[in-house]
């Protein structure tokens, strides 16, 4: 279960819980996907960390015009 960060706290930084949800899951995704050395050191699962990065600000959604 997933308490830090609070999801309250992630949806207001994003501001919706459907593009939270994307956002977490593609970048999620992405570690997994490039085996991430971010990943391995950090030793949490991919959705943790991906979730702390959205709270810290270091990863965000880019819109597509």
């Amino acid at each position: 279960m997933l308490i830090d960060p609070p999801i309250d706290k992630l949806v207001q930084k994003v501001g919706c819980k459907y593009e939270l949800a994307i956002l977490v899951a593609e970048r999620a995704r992405f570690l997994e996907d490039k085996k991430s050395d971010l990943l391995e050191a950090s030793g949490e699962n991919s959705i943790t960390y991906a979730s702390k990065e959205v709270y810290e600000g270091k990863v965000r959604l880019a819109y597509e015009d």
